[in-house]
């Protein structure tokens, strides 16, 4: 089962990021591998949300369940369905001087046995290009305003 860990200090304050994590229907606004990211429901601190997205010219589709923890500013999700036998993770945001490192990790399954000791290592770097490239997008609008 691959884990993709990526991480990229931010020039700003944690408490100025999460928010613009929060609003991932926002995504795709500035995140160029995502064609959608729908809210399907909003309560408490959770929210049920649809995701879209083009990896390198495949339609990858998911619902996933997203819970933020709003004290400790942290984010998990897991899929509730989707392509993907299982697609979980985190967003974790560490205070370093001078701003914060951002942590995405993605915990994922492609689910058939068969074919996923040829295709676990091609997605795994699929996963870890795009998200270096979700980390890029946010440190830029961060820092760039």
């Amino acid at each position: 089962m691959p884990f993709v860990e990526v991480t990229m200090p931010v020039m700003c304050d944690r408490t100025e990021i999460y928010p613009i994590l929060k609003e991932m229907e926002k995504y795709p606004d500035f995140m160029e591998d995502l064609i959608s990211v729908e809210v399907l429901e909003r309560k408490d601190n959770t929210t049920i949300t649809k995701w879209v997205s083009n990896v390198d010219g495949r339609t990858i589709k998911w619902t996933e369940l997203d819970v933020f923890d709003d004290e400790q500013l942290h984010i998990s999700y897991r899929q509730l369905e989707g392509d993907l036998k299982r697609f979980e993770g985190e967003w974790i945001l560490i205070p370093i001087s001078g701003g914060t490192e951002v942590k995405l990790t993605v915990d994922f399954e492609f689910g058939i046995p068969m074919i996923a000791g040829l295709l676990n290592p091609i997605l795994k770097k699929k996963v870890r290009e795009n998200s270096t490239n979700m980390l890029k997008a946010i440190k830029e609008r961060m820092e760039n305003r």
